[in-house]
This record gives structure tokens, C-alpha cells and sequence, in this order.
């Protein structure tokens, strides 16, 4: 008896201090939900609802107990709402919990509640119900997202900044046209969004634990109840699916990618060898030992969150790849991947909108700016080609030697003068100045998406009626 009551003592010390009751206590800390999924609260309230209404009016348990429990559960809706509802870790997760407080409150009636459903497919539910409103609101974000940037694209059509490839400048744009790149991309964003609400719209209640159920349920019913387009058609893929929950996250990494390429920028432009914007005291902070320090911290945050997000993408991912249908424990680990996600993405969609609509566009340093590092050169090649009638690769190589005798002269293409030029190649006349400036340059660009003002304007214009 000394020895099993050692060996016990021995095996407590092995679980660890914080179980000291054994493993019991490890089965508790491991098996439990409710941590995160009383979040559910809402959704598990109003499915409970839409399934008790569709089993009253099908004579599947009667119109008394239907009322009772409509009543019980709306009086737990109230109570978890102001915050006096005990969430109980014993109870394991949101269903269980709240079919405990309705047996409290309305005796075996609550009893009934379960009929013709399981845990399996009403997690299913509750989640597909929470991840589609939380779709929702991402769009509506992305919506005003994409109207902050089309107004900044509206005030800025014909600001010239200079155009980057591999961070080196290219060629002159419009502060406008730039704008008009996140605008597609968070565009393409909400797309997958709509993309991805219309994929969810099937209601998995009455699927039960797999297999369906004996009960002659209506679930046409519960699916236009709860906003559903119909519900779904095969009863096990639909309590071991969670392609919801990874195409919402899918769509979230995108979208936190191009936050970040949005983050990185401001970073960039932020900084005094850029200057192109100067950021509000509302998204940014000073240095703690450098008085002179403004720092893009928000910025910065969001460019970080996107490695949060897009984990959490690799991780459920990882979690579903070797699960055999159909509902496994291992889908508990769903949820926390997405509310983190979710919560993450809306904070950082936020902050950008924000920052679209608080900074200050330096105007005077984008234009400085434009004209460096020989933005123009393009313009001329071009202009070679359709004035002299130069192939454009011969083109391409007298423009490269303008550029590098431009460069071992200091100064930009258009302070070359005619004799400099013609020496390079006879045939180029003083007309070839008309193309060398950056809003000539600009100005030119007018193929369909190009950066000429007109044509940003134009875009935005086909974007305001859509957005």
C-alpha cells in the first residue's frame, strides 16, 4: 500500500505542479473549449433556436417545450450579455454549458433541445455562422478601405512621384496611380471574401453525428432560419469539414500580405531620406532616449501581425491534412487559429484605413524625387523609336549611353543639352525635351490602367461605382 501510494505521489510530481490532482486533472486542462468557444455564444444560441422551432413545427417534440426553451435560452442570451452567466470549464465548451444553464431553467423540457443533432454538427454550425458574419465585416472594412484610397488616388491623379522596380527607381507615376495598386489588390481581397461567404452558405444542423438522423427533420427549414442559402448535401464531409475556416484564414494571409506591402512602404516613405509622408502623432510614437525619433509603429505592427496571421494559416493546414473523416477532437484546434486571426486582421485593416486617411502627403519631396536616378530614360528610348524610327533595342543602347554621359556629367537628362545629345545620335532634335520631364512622362502613359492622369481618373471613377 506504501509503495502504490509512493508511486502515485511520484506520478503527480511527473504530471507537474499545476495537476496536481493527476490525470484527471491533464484530461480536464487538454479535453476543455470554453476557454475560446464561448465566443460561440450567439451563434450556438440562435442555431439552438432555429432547431427547436423546426422540431416543434414538425411534431417532433411540441409546442410547449418549444417555448420553454425559445425563452430559457433567450434569458442565457441576457445573462451572458451582461456579463452574470458562469461559464464552467467542467461543462468542456460553449453547448454544453448553456444546456446545462437551460436544464436549470426550464427542467427536462431543455432535455428535448438535443434531438436530432449532435455536438458534431452543431460546432459545425455555430462556427460556419460565426466565420460567415465575421466575413462580413471584413468586407465592410475592406469597403472603406478602398474608398480611402480612392480618395486619396482623386486628390493625388496628378502628384508625380517616382515609379520602383527592385526599390530602384524606374519610372515617374502619379501618387494617384499608386494608390490605385492597393485599390485593386484590396479589391481582389474582398472578392475572395464574397468568394468565400458564397462558398460557407450551407447549413451543416441535421447532419448529426455523421450519418444523419432518423427524425423526419426539415432542414431546408433551419438553413433559411439562420440565413443559410441551403443546406448541405453529404452528412459526413459536413461535420469533418473546416474548409471554411481555412479559406477564411487563406483569404486573411492574403489580404495581412498586402497590408504589409502596404506597411513597408509607409516604413520607407516615412523615413527623412524618403520624406514622402509624414505620419500623425495618432499612429506613431517617439523614442524613449530620441527626442527626434517619430516611428511608424502602427505600420510596423501590422507588417508584423502578418506572420501571426499567416501561421495560423500553416497551422490549421497542419491540423486537418492527416485526419480521416469524419469528426475528430483534433478540429478543436480550429477555432483559436481563427478568432486570433480574425481579430488581428480587422485591427490591422483599421490601422492602414487610418493611416490612408491621417498622413500627410509630401508632394514637394515626391516631385524631387520623380526626376532622379534618370526616370526618364524610357521616354526617350521611346521617343527614339517613334520620331527618328530607331529599332528599339538601338534605341534602348543610345539611350544608355545618354544615360551614362548624363551620369558622368552630374545631372539629369533633360540639363543635357542638344549638342550632348546630337553627339550621341544626329538625329535628335530640341523636340526630344518635350518627353524628357516627368509630367511629360506622366501625361504620356495613357494605355488602358496607365499612370496619365486622365486614365486614373478614369479608374476611379469605374471603381467609386462599384466600391
Amino acid at each position: 500500500m506504501a509503495e502504490s501510494t509512493k508511486d502515485a505521489t511520484s506520478s503527480n510530481q511527473m504530471w507537474g505542479g499545476r495537476f496536481a490532482s493527476g490525470p484527471d486533472a491533464i484530461m480536464e486542462e487538454i479535453n476543455a473549449s470554453i476557454g475560446f468557444d464561448k465566443k460561440l455564444y450567439a451563434q450556438d444560441i440562435r442555431g439552438s433556436i432555429a432547431h427547436a422551432t423546426m422540431l416543434a413545427e414538425k411534431g417532433i417534440i411540441s409546442g410547449e417545450d418549444k417555448e420553454k426553451i425559445v425563452e430559457g435560452l433567450n434569458t442565457i442570451l441576457s445573462e451572458i450579455e451582461a456579463g452574470k452567466f458562469e461559464f464552467s470549464r467542467k461543462l468542456e465548451d460553449i453547448h454544453m454549458n448553456i444546456e446545462a444553464r437551460l436544464a436549470t431553467l426550464i427542467g427536462p423540457a431543455a432535455g428535448r433541445l438535443h434531438t436530432a443533432r449532435s455536438r458534431n454538427d452543431q460546432v459545425a454550425l455555430d462556427f460556419r455562422l460565426w466565420v460567415k458574419e465575421e466575413l462580413a465585416k471584413t468586407e465592410r472594412m475592406l469597403t472603406d478601405l478602398i474608398a480611402a484610397f480612392l480618395d486619396r488616388a482623386e486628390e493625388h491623379a496628378d502628384t508625380v512621384m517616382p515609379g520602383f522596380t527592385h526599390l530602384q527607381t524606374a519610372q515617374p507615376v502619379t501618387f494617384g496611380h499608386h494608390c490605385m495598386a492597393y485599390v485593386e489588390m484590396f479589391g481582389r481581397d474582398r472578392a475572395r471574401v464574397r468568394h468565400a461567404i458564397d462558398h460557407l452558405d450551407e447549413s451543416p444542423i441535421g447532419a448529426a453525428a455523421l450519418a444523419g438522423t432518423p427524425y423526419p427533420i426539415d432542414r431546408h427549414m433551419t438553413a433559411k432560419a439562420l440565413g443559410f442559402r441551403e443546406p448541405t448535401r453529404n452528412s459526413i464531409d459536413t461535420v469533418s469539414d473546416r474548409d471554411f475556416a481555412l479559406e477564411f484564414l487563406s483569404v486573411a494571409a492574403i489580404c495581412a500580405v498586402h497590408l504589409s506591402r502596404l506597411a513597408e512602404e509607409i516604413v520607407i516613405w516615412s523615413t527623412p531620406q524618403f520624406g514622402f509622408v509624414r505620419l500623425s502623432d495618432a499612429f506613431s510614437t517617439g523614442s524613449s532616449i530620441m527626442p527626434q525619433k517619430k516611428n511608424p509603429d502602427a505600420a510596423e505592427l501590422v507588417r508584423a501581425k502578418t506572420g501571426r496571421i499567416n501561421g495560423s494559416l500553416v497551422a490549421l493546414l497542419t491540423v486537418m491534412k492527416g485526419l480521416p473523416l469524419a469528426y475528430s477532437k483534433d478540429m478543436q484546434e480550429d477555432k483559436e487559429q481563427v478568432f486570433d486571426s480574425a481579430e488581428n486582421l480587422e485591427l490591422a485593416i483599421a490601422a492602414m484605413t487610418g493611416m490612408m486617411r491621417d498622413m500627410t502627403i509630401r508632394t514637394d519631396k515626391m516631385r524631387q524625387a520623380a526626376g532622379a536616378g534618370f526616370s526618364t530614360a524610357t521616354d526617350l528610348a521611346d521617343w527614339l523609336v517613334r520620331s527618328v524610327g530607331l529599332p528599339f533595342r538601338d534605341a534602348h543602347h543610345v539611350t544608355g549611353r545618354v544615360v551614362a554621359l548624363a551620369e558622368s556629367k552630374g545631372c539629369d537628362l533633360s540639363e543635357l543639352s542638344l549638342e550632348d545629345l546630337q553627339a550621341i545620335n544626329p538625329a535628335i532634335t530640341d523636340k526630344v525635351f518635350d518627353v524628357l520631364s516627368v509630367d511629360a512622362s506622366v501625361a504620356s502613359r495613357t494605355s488602358f490602367g496607365g499612370t496619365a492622369p486622365a486614365e486614373v481618373r478614369k479608374q476611379i471613377a469605374w471603381w467609386r461605382a462599384r466600391n
